[in-house]
């Protein structure tokens, strides 16, 4: 019969010592205990299955053990131990490979919890095997290096409840991580509730977020739970996060630090069982420096950062991602699409994409409306796209705008009836034909977008 495994735990603390030695024997587990930081890095024993490190102890502290511990043993799950007011450590340390952190006192269920995933090894659901989703972790598409490492910390951080940072540019899959983080967990039963806080007028986002009791304030006609509430079980991802104002960064401080809350205008506190996961395409470390968002609740938030790289500094990942909405939109734009040419895809491929994912998306979504074959040429890309690939390129006869992220989807359909009036010189039934729109949606599009001015040559 194989032995169960064995956890180091390391604490100065006589009295903690012996509570974390029955929680992980009552766990099924072999417990091994040492007094100091010193003490067990004079151990010659065989490497344990997880440690639990005390952060703060005498002589040799928790960070000198868990620098020590992971250049003799890389892959060895250490777990620190910290009290509320050292979260500022507990980045530090998460940096430097722990595996997780717990605050004391220590929660028991948790603490099973976190040891059962460390000993019985990562959720299937994290490291997909198939061929053909081998590189689209819930649907995050790329192969590239930089994504890779995406996926690793995504699989690293999903058995755990440890609060993520998911840091990029606008457009490139901030809520698809953090989709798949709470997919990949153990909470993946629970709710997933996505807060945009730039949407929220500054005014109602305490309410919105913390919830409010009837009669809090004008128009509370009736007690609201707010969105932390509503994603008790489960993970709540704020995305915009350096949008929320100085009130509601109070208040979500006390939610991180307490794991409980107050609704606007109550007094009874709400106890909460929820993942923090936030999000922001402006650098925070900035807002903190400039004063607008706070030094505590920004250590709080990125305890786990994951940096999601922009689409011009993956480019080999477009042919990936090219055929990943094709497939997506083809049959909506009635099209059986099923490649794209060599030329199409250079200069796909060179475009800067400022929009990134979200901006190809959109691109090709739109240009399977305007392809006319099963394969798409560089003629079909909108005409900033299709300029990327050559300077050379032939100019349309009427200039369209080329499309970006800012374009909204009606500019972008101007640009396609655009595109289909130059390749058939004004011809309105091959436009419409072409568009797959009646005739008199085309003059009501034309009159719209003051294009009246093209010929009739039915």
């Amino acid at each position: 019969m194989a032995r169960a495994p064995k956890v180091w735990v390391v604490d100065d603390e006589p009295a903690i010592r012996e509570l974390l030695s029955i929680i992980v024997s009552n766990a099924g587990y072999e417990v091994e205990v040492f007094s100091g930081g010193a003490e067990v890095l004079a151990c010659a024993d065989p490497a344990p299955g997880a440690v639990l490190l005390d952060l703060m102890m005498p002589e040799v502290d928790g960070i000198q053990v868990l620098k020590e511990l992971k250049r003799r043993h890389p892959s060895l799950p250490v777990f620190i131990l910290t009290a509320v007011n050292e979260v500022g450590r507990a980045v530090e340390v998460t940096k430097l490979g722990a595996e997780d952190y717990l605050v004391k006192p220590i929660d028991q269920d948790r603490l099973r919890a976190v040891l059962h995933r460390a000993l019985a090894g990562p959720p299937a659901a994290v490291a997909p095997s198939g061929p053909a989703d081998r590189y689209d972790v819930k649907n995050i598409v790329g192969s590239s290096a930089a994504m890779r490492r995406v996926y690793d910390q995504i699989a690293r951080v999903a058995g755990s409840d440890i609060t993520v940072f998911v840091a990029g540019e606008s457009g490139t899959g901030k809520e698809l991580v953090a989709r798949a983080i709470h997919s990949s967990s153990m909470r993946s039963d629970g709710p997933f509730i996505d807060v945009n806080c730039a949407a929220i007028p500054e005014g109602l986002q305490e309410s919105e977020l913390f919830g409010h009791e009837k009669g809090a304030f004008t128009g509370a006609l009736a007690t609201h739970p707010g969105k932390f509430e509503q994603a008790a079980g489960g993970t709540i991802f704020l995305d915009e996060v350096g949008e929320m104002s100085p009130s509601a960064q109070a208040r979500l401080l006390r939610v991180l630090q307490e794991r409980c809350l107050q609704r606007v205008g109550g007094t009874k506190t709400i106890e909460l069982d929820v993942r923090v996961v936030s999000a922001s395409n402006r650098d925070l470390e900035s807002l903190v420096k400039a004063g607008s968002f706070r030094h505590d609740l920004y250590y709080r938030l990125v305890v786990f950062p994951i940096e999601l790289p922009p689409l011009r500094e993956r480019a080999e990942d477009i042919p990936l991602l090219v055929d990943h909405f094709i497939a997506k939109y083809a049959s909506d734009a009635g099209r059986r699409v099923g490649s794209v040419d060599a030329e199409a895809m250079r200069a796909l491929q060179s475009y800067p994409w400022p929009g990134n994912v979200r901006e190809l998306e959109n691109v090709i979504h739109r240009t399977l409306l305007v392809a006319e074959g099963p394969v798409l040429e560089v003629a079909d890309l909108p005409p900033g796209i299709e300029a990327a690939d050559s300077p050379s390129a032939a100019t349309p006869t009427r200039s369209a705008a080329p499309i970006s992220v800012a374009m909204s989807l009606e500019e972008m359909e101007k640009a396609a009836i655009e595109k289909a009036l130059a390749r058939h010189h004004g011809n309105l039934s091959d436009v419409a034909r072409q568009l797959g729109i009646g005739r008199s949606t085309l003059y009501r599009k034309l009159e719209q977008y003051g294009l009246r001015d093209r010929k009739d040559d039915e």
